[in-house]
């Protein structure tokens, strides 16, 4: 019997040659993957940069789209559904990573001020890591996620509104869902407290862009790592930005594996194949080094036209090294 084809983004790491025993693999840019080259796949293994809807999908043999990422803002889950496609994410594989960008970029601008107050907008797995890590740097935590408020009750949440005007650093960290386009809009940052610091490590779509640029004078610094159209993200945006970055805030090794390995075992999962359902990344050596996050900001800003490149390429980190 022929093996199964399966689609794998190049970019995802740790991935080469786990899967070969089973599968024929073909290994692609994310961009890359498209409707010929999906046609006779079993399934797919991709990152944010591969829409996978009925444009891609239909008429082909995929059984399963695994992302190895937190979200599925990429994905057609109404479509999948419908055609009987399984969809499988890596919700909170890059949590420890972003927090420790997070905390990275407070130490670098000096605002780890102990007693400051740090307003968290999104409590699932990243926020409340980024929550935990501005406890221990000695601020004030307040926490905003209506969503999640509704399920669990009041206790420990803050309104947004009070939240903004008390908070000395505002961090978003909520998914991108239809309704959270342009969240931080015009009405949020007039909200906001004056000289705050702003950041976003969640995604680009949910900041309306020109709103921000607007409120720029009122604000104090601002950190991006994620952008509108990316990779081709606004220039004035990042001249305005005091710390801006390739959407690599959850790029640690910690996080790859965990998206690596969640991808793996649902493959194993999906078809059947006990060793891919226990699969682990083989342990290795990490590095000590702290994360400079400066020269992320540094490599961005001197060639902005390379953002894909400097994600693609981007090295590892080890999310366990803190300021």
């Amino acid at each position: 019997m022929s093996k199964g084809l399966l689609i794998v983004d190049r970019d995802i790491p740790y991935i080469g040659g786990v899967l070969e025993p089973w599968f024929t693999v073909r290994y692609l840019p994310g961009r890359a993957i498209g409707p010929e080259a999906v046609r006779e796949a079993v399934g797919l293994v991709v990152r944010t940069r591969t829409r996978c809807d009925a444009a891609m999908l239909e008429g082909s043999s995929v059984r399963l789209v695994a992302t190895a990422t937190i979200g599925t803002d990429h994905i057609d889950l109404g479509y999948c559904a419908s055609r009987g496609i399984s969809v499988v994410s890596a919700p909170g594989c890059n949590a420890g990573g972003v927090a420790q960008y997070v905390a990275v970029a407070l130490h670098a601008l000096g605002l780890d001020v102990p007693g400051h107050t740090l307003g968290v907008v999104g409590v699932g797995h990243v926020g409340r890591l980024v929550a935990e890590a501005g406890r221990r740097m000695g601020l004030h935590v307040l926490l905003s996620d209506p969503p999640r408020e509704a399920v669990e009750g009041p206790a420990g949440f803050t309104p947004l509104g009070e939240l903004l005007l008390a908070s000395d650093i505002l961090t978003l960290h909520i998914p991108l869902w239809e309704e959270n386009r342009d969240f931080a809009d015009a009405r949020f940052f007039s909200q906001m407290r004056r000289g705050a610091a702003f950041i976003n490590a969640s995604r680009g779509e949910v900041v309306d862009e020109a709103a921000l640029l607007a409120a720029r004078p009122e604000l104090g610094r601002i950190v991006l790592d994620v952008w509108k159209g990316e990779p081709d993200i606004n220039p004035a945006l990042l001249a305005a930005a005091d710390i801006a970055t390739p959407h690599i805030a959850g790029y640690s090794i910690q996080g790859k594996i965990n998206g690596t390995e969640a991808v793996v075992r649902a493959v194993g999962e999906c078809f059947g194949i006990a060793p891919l359902r226990a699969f682990s990344v083989p342990a290795f050596p990490l590095p000590e080094s702290p994360y400079d996050i400066l020269s992320d900001d540094a490599a961005l800003r001197a060639d902005p036209s390379a953002f894909e490149a400097l994600r693609s390429h981007y090295n590892y980190r080890n999310e366990n090294i803190l300021p």
